[in-house]
């Protein structure tokens, strides 16, 4: 199979962290360790959940066999190496039973067995950079035991389902979830600009993105919004087990790591990961929201796992930027209290207008909060779509 074959990393210098050289091998450990476990020094505000509502608590059902069955049909059967792919436990009756005891007994015993927490992480670069010398610029694969996963993926299904149920997921949130892609983000942005256009007032877009957010969810803080979600207690306990003890080893070539403890993020290798950095998120955009709506500040969000944006619309584009200023900062206050950074690298603005002639918008200043001087380009890139001022899609 060619996906396992070795792939080396591209010829790099040296890797900086903090103005300094990695010139040895266990330096490069520690470097790549700190820069994907950010959480671990993060401060946050666990108080700050108090203005959440709490939802009425839930009773956790047994997993059936018809979940895993579902859960497996879905698999590629050529995505894994080995003679015993996933989708021959079906057949194996006795084999499948066992696996779902183990499952329905680590949620009754709230515990996660230490074989399931042991990973490798593969370190590969981002595409397409001009320079490899930051630990930012390489990005963290993490591989986890088959059955593990399997078992995670059933869990992930049966959250999600919990959780859209009962609405505490946010109305603006369309990522991490099922039946949700990028193109529902750009039709529902398409569809905010032409509604205001009705009224002949143009739109401000103003994008923004959350530093490595599975490897910066604070754990303690995560299972607090487990239990505002109404979660049995059981699912609770088992998530504070299956959240610690983590144990990874790093991949860089030919070279690998001491095994490091990572009991601060969630691995962006599980299946867990995407539904559990929603419910993280969550009760952000409640609170995010209300605060919007007690300064009248007109504005419109929507979430895309880490990607975000804000679009308001007004006929003065200097109005539009100071709404835009003061959403934005009220959004970095909030998400540090939740111990997440916004990557102000990747902050962008965007105006859509249908004037005709010289179109030349004021800039969005954010220097004095540590991100830059933004300016409206003639086109925009968004999650798979490109849009230009008139939305001519060309």
């Amino acid at each position: 199979m060619g996906w396992v074959h070795k792939h080396k990393l591209p010829a790099i210098e040296a890797v900086k962290y903090n103005s300094y050289l990695c010139l040895e091998i266990n330096d490069l450990w520690f470097t790549i360790h700190l820069s994907f476990n950010m959480a671990s020094d993060q401060c946050i505000e666990e108080d700050i959940l108090d203005k959440v509502l709490s939802f009425t608590s839930s009773f956790w059902k047994v997993f059936f066999e018809e979940e895993f069955i579902s859960s497996i049909a879905r698999c590629n059967n050529s995505s894994t190496s080995g003679r015993r792919h996933l989708k021959h436990i079906i057949k194996d009756k006795i084999y499948l039973k066992n696996i779902i005891n183990i499952a329905n007994m680590c949620i009754e015993l709230s515990h996660w067995p230490l074989h399931f927490k042991m990973s490798m992480t593969i370190v590969i670069p981002k595409l397409n950079k001009v320079s490899y010398n930051s630990p930012k610029l390489f990005r963290p694969i993490v591989l986890l035991n088959t059955i593990g996963k399997l078992i995670e993926k059933v869990i992930s299904n049966r959250l999600q389902f919990y959780l859209i149920s009962n609405n505490f997921i946010h109305q603006c949130q369309l990522g991490s979830l099922k039946f949700k892609a990028t193109s529902d983000a750009d039709i529902a942005l398409t569809h905010f600009i032409c509604m205001r256009w009705v009224k002949n007032l143009p739109s401000s877009i103003l994008v923004f993105n959350i530093s490595q957010l599975f490897l910066s969810l604070n754990n303690c803080l995560l299972l607090h919004i487990l239990g505002k979600a109404g979660f049995d207690s059981k699912v609770v306990h088992f998530f504070s087990n299956y959240l610690v003890d983590r144990k990874t080893q790093y991949f860089w070539n030919n070279f690998s790591s001491p095994l490091f403890s990572v009991d601060v993020r969630v691995g962006q290798g599980s299946v867990l990961s995407p539904i559990l950095s929603a419910l993280y998120l969550a009760p952000v955009l409640h609170i995010l929201e209300k605060h919007l709506k007690n300064l009248k500040i007109p504005v419109s969000m929507l979430s895309f796992v880490d990607d975000g944006f804000f679009i308001i619309q007004s006929k003065s584009f200097s109005f539009l930027n100071s709404l835009l200023f003061c959403s934005y900062n009220i959004t970095s206050i909030l998400l540090w209290k939740f111990g997440l950074t916004l990557e102000h690298s990747k902050t962008k603005v965007f105006h859509f207008s249908r004037l005709h002639g010289t179109f030349n918008p004021p800039p969005l200043d954010f220097s004095v909060l540590g991100a830059p001087i933004l300016y409206s380009k003639e086109v925009w890139k968004y999650l798979g779509f490109i849009f230009d001022r008139k939305l001519t899609f060309c």
